[in-house]
């Protein structure tokens, strides 16, 4: 993939003239794209979807990058496969309807509360499989406390806090916050620390909450495929990824009245206004009960 990015790279330099920092600057984010593509298990541009761009997009997003930012990788990417399939190395070019975020301003996806319950029972709480178990603990344990994909992995069991019954989460700039875990993480946690975790365990010296097969500290890529394994098994339609639970843990405290200064807290955002982008959503669903229930709607 990467000598293919060569053959455009130069493309873009003879035949289109850019300038040297323009070009270098398509070479950043697409190799950040093509990095993404191995991770995700993608062998070659052929094979990419635009659920593959959307859950790149979403990645980008829960690395914190800027909305300038998101904006200007999906054009590098549009242009990339623009020329991916004038020179017929992909049969056509998916990208063409893809509208730009808009300097990802757009509303944040997130699941209902039934959509919800049918993702976290893909991943049975009374299944015998100790894998599934902690799958399902990983999954309960972020939309319960609405962590990042990056917070969950970095969980030690010393971040558990089972008089108070809250989590210590460390965000961006090793920002730390407490939030609550709710009754049902509380108990899918204990059973796993009990029955599941001594099993995988293979180093005593091990502090990482979640672990792998193998006894090691999951990594963000793993519970990403965990999250679009729910999803596929709750046969949801909508493009799920780990920050869908983050929005849907806002979104649904907002429904039911918590106020927007405490959602801003346990979701650790740094400025209100990142957080107020969750009053639209709900502004979106008053208007739906609008236009379903009043009689002039």
């Amino acid at each position: 993939m990467e000598r293919i990015l060569e053959h455009f790279l130069g493309f873009l330099s003879l035949e289109r003239g850019l300038a040297r920092n323009s070009t270098e600057a398509y070479r950043s984010d697409l190799l950040d794209f093509i990095e993404f593509l191995r991770s995700a298990s993608v062998p070659h541009f052929p094979a990419v979807t635009r659920d593959t761009i959307l859950d790149y997009l979403g990645n980008c997003k829960e690395r914190g990058m800027e909305a300038a930012t998101l904006a200007r990788r999906l054009v590098a990417i549009k242009v990339f496969f623009r020329y991916l399939a004038q020179e017929r190395i992909i049969p056509a070019d998916i990208t063409g309807v893809m509208d730009s975020p808009k300097l990802w301003r757009i509303l944040p996806e997130f699941m209902s509360a039934a959509e919800v319950d049918a993702f976290l029972n893909a991943f049975s709480a009374h299944a015998k499989d100790p894998l599934t178990l902690r799958n399902r603990c990983i999954l309960e344990t972020m939309y319960a406390c609405g962590l990042r994909v990056s917070e969950t992995a970095s969980l030690k069991v010393s971040s558990l806090n089972f008089d108070e019954n809250v989590v210590r989460a460390y965000g961006k700039g090793s920002k730390e916050r407490i939030v609550p875990m709710g009754r049902t993480a509380v108990s899918l946690l204990k059973r796993y620390l009990e029955t599941v975790r001594p099993l995988l365990l293979k180093d005593s010296a091990e502090t990482a909450l979640f672990l792998s097969n193998r006894g090691k500290k999951m990594d963000r890529v793993r519970i990403w495929e965990i999250v679009k394994e729910a999803a596929r098994i709750a046969n949801i339609r909508k493009n799920i990824h780990p920050h869908t639970l983050r929005h849907s843990f806002a979104s649904h405290l907002l429904e039911n009245g918590a106020d927007l200064r405490v959602i801003q807290e346990m979701l650790g955002h740094a400025d209100i206004s990142t957080t107020q982008i969750y009053t639209h959503v709900d502004q979106r669903r008053l208007i739906a009960v609008h236009k379903k229930f009043h009689p002039r709607a």
